[in-house]
């Protein structure tokens, strides 16, 4: 990690460290909205990707995987995933620059909000859209939705795809609160119904937002392992059992040291996805694919681990294993679940072979 780089991780540590999760998750928003402000302001957050010309900090997506990491470890709800990766990322490869210069800057400074209404399939796209510019369907899982002034909606125009922004207020929008399993992460169901819309550009590459999406997903659940892994450590080491700390019995030593290397492998399949991403390689697909299915299964693993380990405390709502167990069955059904991506894989590997 270069410098720039820790110097962004420590300042990111210094304004979550008096935050409260659980605070946050009772508030209206879902988020603290004074925080996200100052990340944004104090920081500079939601433009780390976006270059000045839009009023961001002209960085690389990498620096925004760092915050997304540390938010993860915080279990810190709030609009970066949604907001300042992937509606940005789909604005500036949308091509139109028009809309960059119109929406980006606010998005930067903290004072607006976008989302990108999409799972994250390029196949399957609920939403068409006229030759005038109406747009009907209903697209479930939209993340911030609630929270978003601007909604960039990817949808079958003609034979093709384009993508489109929607104010959120319009006439023939309605949108609506789901019941999250994962209370730090808010969800909610678009409903579009003849809602006017504005076409954006030539529309960014469908197959590229899913890999960002994986990718900067990935960046996240390492960061919620790590802390989940921290914290179990903590505690094996002041439990006891049979007159000793259980962090002593070999058996469990052993379940931590597994832990730790499949922590370690999540870790490094997230940050060779996002070279692979930033440098534009040309096994970026294949390596955001893995990163998806490597971080998800290790977050879960670690999640279940945390628990058994931390024995009936762990299953009480006081106590914040829930949450990290809550975040990582949740995050595996983001942007497609692993299996989708386990085929997605064999594809690319193995193309036309029996079951991919």
């Amino acid at each position: 990690m270069t410098a720039e780089r820790k110097a962004l991780r420590d300042a990111l540590r210094g304004l979550l460290a008096g935050s409260s999760t659980r605070a946050a998750i009772d508030t209206p928003a879902g988020y603290d909205t004074g925080l996200w402000a100052r990340l944004c302001k104090e920081i500079g957050v939601a433009g780390l990707a976006v270059p000045e010309a839009y009023g961001g900090e002209g960085a690389t997506l990498r620096e925004s995987l760092i915050v997304l990491d540390e938010l993860g470890r915080t279990l810190t709800p709030g609009p970066m995933l949604g907001c300042a990766v992937l509606a940005t990322q789909a604005l500036l490869r949308s091509g139109d620059t028009d809309a960059c210069v119109r929406l980006l800057p606010g998005i930067c400074a903290g004072d607006d909000l976008a989302t990108l209404a999409w799972g994250g399939d390029p196949d399957d796209l609920p939403c068409t859209a006229t030759a005038a510019g109406r747009l009907t369907g209903e697209v479930p899982h939209v993340l911030d939705l609630a929270s978003a002034d601007t909604l960039l909606v990817p949808a079958r125009a003609g034979t093709g795809t384009a993508l489109y922004e929607v104010d959120a207020t319009a006439p023939g929008v309605a949108r609506h609160a789901t019941v999250p399993l994962d209370p730090t992460r808010r969800l909610g169901v678009l409903r579009l119904d003849d809602a006017p819309a504005r076409r954006l550009g030539v529309g960014p590459s469908l197959e590229e937002l899913r890999d960002v999406a994986c990718v900067a997903l990935s960046a996240e659940q390492a960061g919620v392992a790590s802390q989940a892994l921290a914290a179990t450590v903590e505690y094996v080491q002041v439990r006891e059992q049979f007159g000793r700390p259980i962090g002593t019995f070999q058996a469990l030593q052993h379940r931590l040291a597994e832990a730790h290397v499949r922590l370690e492998a999540a870790r490094s399949a997230s940050a060779a996805a996002a070279d692979a991403l930033v440098s534009a390689a040309a096994d970026a697909p294949l390596l955001a694919a893995v990163a998806k299915v490597t971080c998800t299964e290790s977050l879960q693993a670690i999640a279940a681990e945390m628990v058994q380990m931390h024995g009936g405390i762990a299953i009480t709502w006081e106590h914040d294993a829930h949450l990290y167990v809550r975040r990582a069955y949740a995050s595996a059904q983001l942007f497609g679940a692993p299996g989708r991506h386990v085929g997605r894989l064999a594809e690319l590997v193995l193309p036309g072979a029996p079951g991919s």
